[in-house]
This record gives structure tokens, sequence and C-alpha cells, in this order.
């Protein structure tokens, strides 16, 4: 089967018991354990497909198990809470915080075998993408960017995210995304701009994501305003995110004034990975567990000196390089430690033909383009001493295409 361990944590003898026995009938593979300290020490162990995890416990509560499990790449496996005296609100949390299901107890032999039927299902052959902010760090930034988007969890305006490449949107998104409804993520505009009803219909209820709305066409910016109207009517919560400034482009007549005035009304901005710093070495150590977990990469960890060199490098294509970094660090580093010279050998940009060394080759061409192009202007611009004269001479391009092109990527000229 493969895809039957369970892992049940709860303090009550007679329910692990109870458990354990209804699920090894049924051809489960059980592991007790009888406190969140017992649980802890399992999961470092071992990785069970399904945890069945009991909100009420002496020594941690469930809940915050889970959120100890999330923040540091544990979570990678459906976790089912349990609670005999659960509130609502506590169920609500728990699959916030990326919980799979809720049961209460007493626990109905069909409504359990249902429940994990389905959570086994789910958690097949995907990592869970759960607990998203934690990915994107744990520092006072993200926690103020958490905090800005629970204020508008509940409203129905479309939001806006905007940020450099590779900064996380989609899982700012994916946080605003209610368990068990509708996700959905098109890869082209051209439904959006042919039949943009059939994507509310997929949507209903639930919520619609479009990536890099800067690239919009004529035809698929008229079909978002039409959606837009009807969003209310179908129940869908629409997010949108961009990385390049709306601003310029519609005073350049290229993006529809009225669809950016509704866009701009409820706006978040998504840090760049420099501006939060203090996370790198976290983050670095929990993309490097997940090459450890996945099977992709033998074990090996960090040295002091290789994280402090990833956090002080400053990232132009952010969270997606470093995961890109990491992961090629994780495939050639010789030893079991990945010491600061392996890091800069990775990093290795001192000129601009070996910038494109550091860009990952996994995210979309538009976003590596961007990282490029940022890396070589800033190269070009730092070795001319901000004359942009000899900069524009040396990338053969007029000097107002260069300043629209430096604006567009986000490159702020010395003394503006």
């Amino acid at each position: 089967m493969g895809n039957n361990s369970i892992l049940v944590v709860d303090d009550e003898i007679g329910i692990r018991e109870l458990l354990s026995e209804i699920l090894r009938d049924e051809g489960y593979h059980v592991t007790l354990a009888e406190n969140a300290e017992q649980a802890r020490h399992l999961r470092r162990q071992m990785r069970p497909d399904l945890v069945l995890l009991d909100i009420w416990m002496p020594d941690t509560d469930g809940i915050t198990l889970l959120k100890e499990w999330a923040s540091s790449g544990l979570l990678t496996m459906p976790v089912v809470m349990m609670s005999g005296h659960g509130t609502i609100d506590t169920a609500v949390e728990a699959t916030r915080m990326g919980a799979s299901g809720y049961l209460e107890k007493p626990i109905p032999l069909q409504k359990l075998l249902s429940t994990v039927g389905r959570a086994l299902r789910g958690g097949q052959g995907r990592p869970l993408t759960i607990f998203p902010l934690a990915s994107l760090g744990r520092g006072p930034v993200i926690a103020d960017l958490k905090r800005r988007l629970e204020q508008v969890a509940d409203l129905g305006t479309p939001l806006l995210l905007t940020g450099e490449p590779g900064t996380g949107m989609d899982l700012c998104a994916r946080f605003l995304h209610r368990p068990n409804t509708p996700w959905v993520e098109p890869d082209t505009f051209t439904v959006l701009a042919h039949a943009p009803l059939d994507l509310l219909e997929r949507a209903k209820g639930g919520l619609l994501f479009l990536k890099e709305i800067g690239d919009l066409g004529r035809l698929a910016q008229k079909g978002l305003l039409l959606l837009m109207g009807k969003l209310e009517k179908y129940g869908v919560r629409l997010v949108c995110a961009t990385s390049m400034p709306l601003a310029d482009l519609t005073a350049q007549g290229a993006y529809d004034q009225q669809l950016y005035e509704i866009l701009g009304g409820l706006c978040i901005g998504v840090p760049a990975l420099r501006e939060h710093r203090e996370d790198i070495p976290e983050l670095a150590s929990q993309m490097l567990s997940r090459c450890i977990e996945s099977g992709e990469a033998p074990v090996r960890q960090f040295s002091t000196a290789a994280l402090n060199s990833l956090r002080n490098h400053d990232w132009p294509g952010n969270l997606a390089q470093l995961a890109g970094t990491v992961r090629s660090l994780a495939l050639t580093c010789a030893g079991e430690e990945i010491s600061a010279e392996d890091v800069k050998r990775i990093l290795a940009s001192s000129s601009p033909i070996q910038a494109v060394s550091g860009i990952p080759l996994n995210v979309p061409l538009r976003e590596a383009r961007d990282m490029f192009e940022k890396v070589y202007f800033e190269q070009l611009i730092n070795q001319e001493n901000g004359n942009m004269t000899r900069v524009a001479e040396r990338a053969g391009l007029e000097r107002t295409h260069l300043y629209r092109k430096l604006k567009l990527l986000g490159i702020r000229l010395r003394g503006h």
C-alpha cells in the first residue's frame, strides 16, 4: 500500500488503544504517542503518512505542536485534529494552520475511516503547502505582513499583491485561501480574454489567483474588468499579483485606467528577501531539510559561516533564487557540511557574466530574465559609477529606453 503509516497522538490511553485497534484492522500501520513530546521525538525519526492529533493534551496542546511543525518545515503530511470538547473556533484555527481535517469525539467509526481515507488520498504525491507564511520567514517583517493579510482575509474586495519576482506572492494568496473551497490559478490568460465567466464558475465559493497581471493584453484586461463586476454573485475572492509598476504602465497607456484604479484600491506589498535577512538562515535550513526529506539529496548541514554568507547576499531573485541555490548546494557539495566556500562558489557573481550562474533555473523565463537584467544593470551602474551615458552605451540602449527599463526593474538611481 505504501501510504498507510499513521501516528496517533492522544493522552487518553483508551482512545489510543481504540483507534489503534480499528485502524490496524483496516490494514494501516499505527504508531502511538501519549503526548506532544513523544510525538515530536517520533516525527524526528519517521515521516508518517498521516497524523491524528488530539487538541487538548497536558504538556503541549495540539495546535501549538501543529504550528511548531509548520514553521520548521516538518508539516509534510496531512494532520487531522481530534477533540472532545472542541469549539468551532479551535477547528477553524487548526485548518488555518494547515490541519487537513477535524474529528469530534466520540468519533463515529464511519466518519473516522472516511476522514482518514480522504486525508491520505489528499496527502499523496504532493508536498502540502501548509501554513504558507512560515515558508516566507518568522521575523517581524513577515509577522507584519501576516497581520495585514489577516486584516483583509474576510473582505470581498479584490486584493493586489505587489513585490519583486520570487518573493512568494503565491504563498500570500494561499494564506487567504479557505480550506475545502476551490483554488483556481490559470496558467495562461487565454481563458481570461475569451471566457472570463468560466473562471468564475470554476472558482465558485473559493479563490481565484491571477499571477503577473502586468502582462495582461487588452482583451484579457477587458475580461478581468467584466469578471470583477460579478465576483460577489459567484462568491469568489480575487487575488492578483504583479512585480511590474502598474502605475507606469497605465500612464504609458498600456493598462486600462479603470482596471488600475479598482486594483489599486486594496494593495499589499510583499517584502524582498533582503528586507528580512534575519529569516534567511532558518529558511535555508528548512529548504535543505526538504531536499533531504524528499530523498533528493544526502544528509548535509550548513556551517554557521555558510549560513552567514547566505544571509549577507542580496538575492535579486528572492526566495526562488534562495531555493535554487540551496538545492544546488545540497546536490553538489562534496562533504557533509556545506561551507562558506561552497556558498561563494555557487553565488560567484562578481562579474555580470558569472551572475547567470546565481539565477535559478526553476523559475519561469520572465522571472529569470528580470533577475538577470536587474543584476546586469546594477553591476553596470556600479562599474560606471552611476554615469548613465556610459551605462546606456555599454548596454546598447537609448537613454530614455534605459530609464524606463530601470524603473520597471525597480532599480533606484543614486540621488533619486
